[in-house]
């Protein structure tokens, strides 16, 4: 291990060379990743139903290949998944990212194939450990191991050709074997499908470990964390692992769970945010003190920028990275090696940066709230939490919300379920300070509550440790991947949560 360590770290800072060729020309490297795609998708009975040996510009792509939902691709994924070949992608896929967000019961397949292993995914992961030992050339990050608390692991057989799990899972099934020599838990406990389990044998496994540094969302890291501080009777995370120097986050904004984290660990780490999705790896942060995550552009991955107000249409206006500006919404529309033409994968982000192009996750097309003219987006509403928690010295550990419609005697407003970690000494204290900094933030929202003309205060009800988690258990949507959604333009999941709590009383499964 000794031995093997400095090596990688070796090969790692290596890599840089070919980091910075692209990084110096991106917009070359994203032609040339479009022309490989386009060649090997011609091949393929989506490349031929769509022509794809006639296209001869980037113009002709986008007028004659419509955008894709997964519900135009499902027949596709479909007949892949029963074995056939040359239908989305011109090599075979054995493997398929399960992907299924908590507010849909039906599940995604994304196909897999071995150029998005090793093009994209792997080599997203390389690039992020070489940008790392630029920042921090001194590091001993591969002198210890990895915690990684992924999804549910479960690989299920669906034929003898092709198997299906969570991106987590497949990752790791299909990780070169040196890889377990700095990597924990091993995989009989990273394989476990039963979170309340899994969670207690990761703890218990990890303690004795020389973990250097950790990657997994938030919410469940907390929950690891916390049940190892139980067991070891430490103060914070730093007693039990010395050595910690980095957490890899991703998935959910870290905005809301920041403070958390540097009470748990108790002395200064560098914290590293990563969008990697079942659909592909997508950027990296590159300067832990900026704001945004390099976009990779070199990765196997195709990147045209929506305007999120051609949502909808079959053939929407679509920018290059020549064309974007920062701080503006757009949704990401992505033409991959796993064969995925146009696909829009569901978030909006915003450029911070042009030169390098930098991005941060701005939220879900389908999570925001507009019922009024608002058009309040979780980017907003994590913010305004993160400021009210900071006024207050309250911790939020999540939260949703929804509008409140008009009434014959009362103008609309946002209800907020919040579960607090510590909850706030005056809660009206917090309410207040909650809708001013999302009056600052957001001016729509700010129009339309002065002088209540069309949004009143809003209406914020705590809720029980756990509730959130539980509320998951029961649709069985616990762990990994599956998170709460922040915001709703309807009431659907607000009631159903508030249902949830009234029929569960007290009685409530606690992890």
């Amino acid at each position: 291990m000794k031995l093997l360590s400095p090596a990688i770290s070796r090969l790692a800072r290596l890599r840089l060379w070919s980091i910075e060729q692209w990084i110096a020309d991106p917009e070359k490297a994203q032609h040339i990743v479009w022309q490989d795609l386009l060649a090997a998708g011609q091949y393929t009975e989506f490349g031929r139903r769509y022509r794809f040996s006639q296209i001869q510009s980037l113009e002709d792509y986008k007028t004659m290949v419509p955008v894709q939902q997964y519900e135009d691709i499902k027949p596709y994924v479909d007949r892949m998944m029963q074995g056939e070949e040359h239908v989305l992608w011109n090599t075979p896929i054995s493997w398929f990212a399960k992907s299924s967000g908590t507010t849909s019961d039906r599940s995604k397949f994304i196909p897999i194939s071995d150029e998005s292993l090793t093009d994209n995914h792997y080599k997203g992961s390389k690039d992020v450990l070489s940008l790392y030992y630029v920042l921090h050339p001194e590091s001993d990050l591969l002198t210890g191991k990895g915690l990684v608390i992924g999804g549910s692991h479960q690989i299920n057989q669906l034929n003898e050709g092709v198997q299906y799990g969570d991106l987590s899972a497949v990752i790791l099934q299909n990780s070169p074997f040196w890889s377990n020599w700095i990597r924990t838990p091993d995989l009989s406990i990273a394989l476990m499908d039963e979170w309340e389990e899994k969670i207690e044998k990761l703890a218990q496994s990890t303690i004795q470990e020389n973990v250097t540094s950790m990657a997994g969302v938030p919410t469940w890291l907390i929950v690891l964390l916390k049940r190892i501080l139980e067991i070891t009777g430490k103060e914070t995370i730093k007693e039990v692992w010395p050595s910690l120097e980095l957490y890899m986050h991703g998935g959910v904004s870290f905005v809301p769970y920041r403070q958390q984290f540097e009470k748990l660990i108790g002395a200064p780490i560098n914290y590293m945010e990563m969008y990697n999705a079942s659909e592909g790896f997508f950027a990296a942060q590159d300067d832990l003190s900026a704001e945004g995550m390099l976009l990779l552009c070199d990765h196997g991955i195709f990147y045209e920028f929506m305007p999120v107000s051609e949502q909808g249409k079959e053939f929407p206006q679509t920018l290059q990275l020549s064309e974007v500006e920062t701080g503006k919404n757009y949704a990401p529309v992505i033409t991959t090696n796993g064969g995925l033409w146009r696909y829009i994968i569901g978030d909006t982000i915003q450029f911070t940066s042009l030169q390098p192009f930098r991005i941060r996750v701005s939220g879900r097309l389908k999570h925001y709230i507009n019922a009024f003219g608002e058009e309040v987006i979780v980017d907003n509403t994590d913010q305004a939490i993160a400021a009210a928690c900071a006024k207050t010295g309250a911790v939020v550990t999540d939260y949703t919300a929804a509008p409140v419609y008009f009434s014959d005697n009362s103008n609309g407003a946002h209800e907020w379920l919040v579960e607090f970690d510590r909850p706030p000494a005056d809660l009206e204290n917090f309410i207040t300070e909650l809708d001013a900094a999302l009056r600052h933030i957001n001016s729509d929202y700010d129009a339309k509550r002065t002088k209540d003309i069309a949004l009143r205060q809003p209406v914020v009800h705590p809720v029980p440790q756990h509730t959130f988690v539980n509320w998951l258990s029961s649709k069985g949507k616990l762990g990994g991947q599956h998170k709460v959604p922040r915001l709703s333009n309807d009431r659907t999941f607000l009631e159903e949560i508030l249902t949830f709590m009234t029929s569960h009383g007290n009685n409530h499964q606690h992890v």
